[in-house]
């Protein structure tokens, strides 16, 4: 009876958010018959995930259409993941998660919060993990990008930029021939809406959320879809929507220029330590020398030659890190010398996820990134290829680390225009954001962002917090202890708040711990 109840109400939020041309109005729900009401009737057959992994997590597979604006066409799958913690008596409903992305899978997810979340918050909520469409197995897309088409992101420069607007139109090319129809369908607006028919096939009233990076903005989006379904949102490690999505690929060479100045002040006053300098200025010169003599030839560490763009690249995020930046500009510094140095900078492989029923082509994060970040708001690209150089140049000059990198040609230059118009978040819907201080992938000034886009929210902030997640994985017991408090009785603080971190933390990483969520963070 429970379910019946429910029934229209998915149908009528869901419906709220299509297009103009549906003829089934916000207003008007639609019959018990309706093809977005028998999708919401629908009953997951719950089994094992795998062989190797605990009975007691279960994957059941949902059907949500293709296209929301047309429910009664083509379906695709939705992957769903759940860990039965709640106890009865004490159950307020289910927790739904996010890793990051976009192109992160979250279907494993509810295992790394089963080992993470301390018992009063497991006591009340079942896990709920995803698949979020378009990756795994949720109807996985592949644009067939081959090693080179990944690499990314790419430093400007005149002579190669012909080049790199090939490389970019090649990519747009490749995922409009490759995913066909599913491509302008991968959007976080549709994956907000299958969020919503998972709640009703759960049978539940109110979704609460635990969001990472790029899950902040799908949790934003949510709660500008469905205000009425929203229960207790954290969003952690923020983007802003407004910038969505060029934007926030260009704050990352607005956001090291001050983590650089911070590295170069922490790392001079610990000259005796690392050797690179006693002032700041002379911390800086050490790090700009060896960009320089990496251009003129590669500085090899380990039989891997990089140049000052390899390192500007991979120094990006580091910096975010002061000790972890400051022990890889030493091995550079001993390694430009002659001397044997030892590390790799080149970032580990990412650990895959445990195999399920069907195997994913290797590029389907990339493509799903790319359709997402792309699709989202073709609006915020320009189509005129000059527009890329002139900003790639302007930002060199402002932001030497990373400005070209930043704001180089993509390939949204050349994307079909968006299905719909983007989200424009703003409201007073409850939920927490938590925003590290020193966070490599969405700055402070992105959970700023949010936080002005959510009225309603409020916002923790952790001063001196290094790395990217607060929540379970950045080491701090004040913000978790919020995020807990939010969880488990649904109060937020009374004010935004401040919580302090030692400068750095002992096992600082630009990542949190999680290597489910290391993997799919992106933004």
């Amino acid at each position: 009876m429970q379910r019946r109840r429910l029934v229209p109400v998915l149908a009528v939020s869901v419906m709220a958010t299509l297009a103009p041309a549906v003829a089934t109005t916000a207003n008007a729900a639609p019959t018990p018959a309706s093809p977005l009401a028998k999708l919401a009737q629908q009953k997951p057959s719950w089994k094992r995930c795998a062989p190797d992994l605990p009975a007691a997590f279960q994957c059941a597979t949902i059907k949500a259409p293709l296209s929301y604006a047309n429910p009664g066409g083509k379906k695709i799958d939705v992957a769903i993941s759940r860990y039965k913690t709640s106890v009865k008596g004490k159950r307020h409903g289910v927790l739904l998660s996010n890793p990051g992305g976009p192109g992160g899978d979250g279907i494993t997810l509810p295992l790394e919060l089963k080992g993470a979340l301390p018992k009063s918050v497991q006591e009340r909520y079942d896990l709920i993990g995803f698949s979020p469409r378009g990756i795994g197995q949720s109807s996985a897309i592949s644009c067939g990008l081959s090693d080179s088409d990944a690499n990314w992101p790419r430093p400007y420069k005149a002579k190669t930029f012909a080049k790199d607007v090939s490389w970019a139109k090649g990519v747009a090319d490749k995922c409009r021939k490759k995913a066909g129809d599913k491509l302008s369908h991968i959007t976080t607006r549709n994956t907000a809406r299958d969020m919503d028919l998972i709640r009703t096939v759960l049978g539940e009233k109110k979704i609460s959320y635990l969001g990472y990076s790029y899950g902040t903005y799908l949790g934003a989006v949510y709660t500008q879809m469905f205000p009425k379904q929203t229960d207790r949102f954290i969003l952690d490690s923020a983007v802003d929507p407004k910038l969505a999505w060029r934007g926030m690929i260009q704050v990352w060479a607005e956001g090291v220029e001050p983590a650089f100045q911070r590295w170069s002040k922490w790392t001079a006053e610990r000259d005796s330590v690392y050797k690179l300098g006693n002032s700041s200025a002379k911390v800086g010169k050490t790090f700009w020398d060896l960009i320089a003599q990496a251009d003129r030839k590669p500085i090899v560490i380990e039989g891997e030659p990089y140049t000052g763009d390899d390192i500007r690249q991979i120094m990006r995020a580091e910096f975010f890190d002061v000790r972890s930046a400051a022990a890889i500009v030493v091995e550079l510094k001993k390694a430009a010398a002659g001397k044997k140095a030892s590390g790799r900078l080149l970032p580990a492989q990412e650990t895959p996820s445990p195999a399920f029923r069907k195997p994913v082509a290797p590029d389907n994060g990339e493509s799903v990134f790319w359709t997402v970040a792309c699709g989202d708001n073709s609006a915020a690209w320009s189509r005129d290829t000059e527009q890329y150089r002139k900003d790639a140049v302007r930002d060199k000059a402002r932001y030497p680390l990373y400005g070209d990198f930043a704001s180089n040609i993509k390939p949204c230059a050349f994307w079909n225009k968006s299905a719909e118009a983007a989200t424009k978040v703003d409201n007073k819907v409850a939920s927490l954001i938590l925003q590290n201080e020193w966070d490599s992938q969405t700055p402070l000034s992105t959970g700023v962002g949010l936080r002005k886009a959510l009225r309603g929210a409020k916002m923790v902030t952790v001063k001196n917090g290094e790395g990217h997640g607060v929540y379970l994985f950045g080491g701090n017991a004040c913000a978790d202890k919020a995020g807990t408090a939010y969880l488990t009785t649904g109060k937020l603080p009374a004010k935004d708040t401040t919580c302090t971190a030692a400068v750095p933390r002992k096992s600082a990483t630009t990542t949190p711990s999680s290597p489910l969520i290391q993997d799919a963070i992106r933004f």
